[in-house]
């Protein structure tokens, strides 16, 4: 989601241009959705994998294409490989790791400029030198309403409460999760308010689930590893409320425009906020956070521990009065 900004800059910039985008399978769903997106090309290399003749045959397979011009949103040396090798005329990207000949649109990033990832996305789709414009446009994604009632039969679920949705996983590492005892509790205080809560995230977040279900609230919905992509996606436009970490989940809540509140430990809403007036954020100012690890290095996990349910309640409390 957070490249969607700078997909709507090129199409503002070359309103004839057809956008195609590499990215892995899992997230086909999720790019079929966005407007700007004409076709969703898989990429099958593994995190990690430099498979040097794999992506030489995928260049190769690409020039038929002809694509004018490739942006690189990783700043790997691998991830600049496959448009060279598919000859695409102009490479563009940020300079790092030995990149130089293959990006030739080398962009310096200049972070202090840029702070947000959003931000040094959207400067790639202007002219070298040239500025973003601001303030930038928020990601944006909306679901036809037949199939948000789809998922819900499929699902079982039913609109006959206000709904909140809780967002307990977090790929990048535990040092990203509040506390389960933290969920679990603040889903009793909303389930004595009227709302229903439901779980959502991947299979590896089944677990942490069900423990917050294990913790007083047996009649939850845990529905993590239960949906695909779209799923959780039209289950998020029935939410009047959303609690999430920081992960794919918020941004996607975000794009949606939910009233949420989005939870920061280790990572930073400096860096990575969730870009929606309705969001809120909580977090704790403490002199290690953020850290950026994926395990508490201090081993006391303050950032998140210390955020206790009591500080998230005045959150809600005020996002429900206000109805923002």
């Amino acid at each position: 989601m957070l490249m969607q900004p700078m997909l709507m800059r090129l199409k503002e910039r070359h309103p004839d241009c057809e956008i195609d985008v590499l990215a892995p399978s899992w997230t086909a769903a999720l790019l079929h959705a966005i407007p700007e997106v004409h076709a969703v090309i898989e990429n099958p290399f593994p995190h990690g994998a430099l498979d040097l003749k794999g992506r030489y045959r995928l260049g190769k397979q690409l020039r038929a294409e002809k694509y004018d011009q490739a942006i690189v949103l990783p700043n790997s040396f691998k991830s600049a490989l496959l448009p060279f090798f598919a000859r695409i005329p102009l490479r563009t990207g940020f300079a790092g790791e030995m990149r130089y000949g293959l990006l030739n649109d080398a962009r310096r990033l200049d972070k202090k400029m840029l702070p947000l990832m959003v931000e040094r996305f959207a400067q790639l789709a202007e002219s070298p030198g040239g500025k973003i414009l601001r303030p930038l446009a928020h990601p944006r994604l909306s679901i036809p309403a037949k199939q948000r009632d789809a998922t819900l039969e499929k699902l079982g679920l039913t609109l006959d409460q206000p709904v909140a949705i809780f967002c307990p996983g977090a790929e990048y590492g535990p040092a990203k999760r509040w506390p389960v005892a933290y969920f679990a509790e603040t889903a009793q205080h909303l389930q004595r308010l009227g709302y229903a809560v439901w779980l959502i995230g991947s299979a590896k977040d089944r677990e942490v689930a069900e423990n917050i279900v294990a913790l007083g609230n047996p009649a939850i919905y845990n529905l993590c590893g239960s949906t695909d992509l779209l799923d959780a996606i039209a289950l998020l436009t029935c939410a009047q409320l959303v609690i999430s970490n920081d992960s794919g989940l918020m941004h996607l809540a975000a794009a949606l425009d939910r009233p949420m509140i989005a939870i920061f430990g280790s990572s930073s809403p400096e860096f990575t906020p969730p870009l929606s007036g309705r969001a809120m954020i909580a977090r704790l100012d403490i002199a290690c956070s953020p850290c950026f690890k994926r395990v508490c290095p201090l081993g006391h996990f303050n950032c998140m521990n210390k955020l206790t349910p009591d500080i998230l309640w005045e959150k809600i409390q005020q996002l429900i009065a206000t109805g923002r």
